[in-house]
């Protein structure tokens, strides 16, 4: 059985592009209320701020210990799997889960030893397609259709909630690990997206069409795939040898 602080040590909320100061600080008072101590804010308008002190209601610890990164992927680091809450059903062809089917997924991979980050966007806009591009399921609280819109501490807490809930609840012996090596984190995750677009403007894949579209969709199958580090080696060798290719033949047409 795996402690609770082992679990809970290996959750973080990831708070993106943070509006209003006072929004980390009741964020950061949700968590630890629930048992979470583990806060990354993304470009935050204002941080360190007497608000966010003042809405955090003792939870100072939380917020002296809180990581501020200027990228999403630097505040992903380290993590193997994300889940990107949002309230609206966006155009990203991502898995829709519930926060209690969010709980399980990011508590079973607790339990395996990996890392998992809660994303959490903008309070006015939510999380950017380009951000949830990052998560591997989407996260929606089942709000009401008319009026669907939280706070970003209450969806903060809704989550937080739904976590301890199942962490409560009897928590059975990780699985064997499905990997022989570390799963990739998010950081070796960008390193290879970046090598395979480089890649197919190297082979011209794309013929002249915005690569957008089909970036995203290999993202979604390489997310959906959760590899390994000795996985990701090989891809990566792969990608190699056909830009090797490319530049073999670019010479002899030259």
């Amino acid at each position: 059985m795996t402690d609770t602080l082992d679990l809970a040590a290996r959750l973080r909320f990831v708070l993106v592009r943070t509006s209003h100061p006072g929004n980390i600080g009741s964020a950061a008072r949700a968590i630890r209320t629930m048992g979470f101590e583990r806060l990354d804010l993304v470009l935050p308008a204002r941080f360190p701020d007497p608000d966010a002190t003042a809405l955090a209601a003792g939870a100072d610890a939380v917020l002296d210990a809180a990581g501020i990164h200027r990228t999403l992927v630097d505040g992903l680091a380290g993590s193997n799997l994300a889940l990107g809450l949002s309230a609206r059903r966006r155009g990203v062809n991502l898995p829709e889960i519930s926060p209690r089917e969010a709980a399980a997924q990011a508590l079973a991979a607790a339990a395996r030893g990996e890392q998992v980050a809660m994303v959490f966007g903008n309070e006015r806009t939510g999380l950017e397609n380009e951000e949830l591009a990052h998560c591997h399921a989407m996260v929606r609280i089942p709000s009401v259709d008319d009026f669907s819109s939280l706070n970003l501490s209450q969806a903060v807490q809704v989550m937080a909630y739904e976590l301890r809930i199942a962490m409560l609840q009897e928590t059975p012996a990780p699985p064997p690990p499905v990997h022989d090596e570390p799963p990739a984190d998010a950081i070796q995750m960008e390193q290879f997206y970046d090598h395979l677009s480089r890649t197919l403007d190297d082979i011209d894949f794309h013929k002249g069409r915005t690569p957008t579209t089909i970036m995203l969709r290999l993202r979604k199958l390489f997310q959906r795939a959760q590899m390994d580090e000795r996985e990701l080696r090989m891809l990566h060798g792969i990608l190699a040898d056909a830009q090797r290719m490319a530049g073999l033949a670019g010479v002899k047409k030259g």
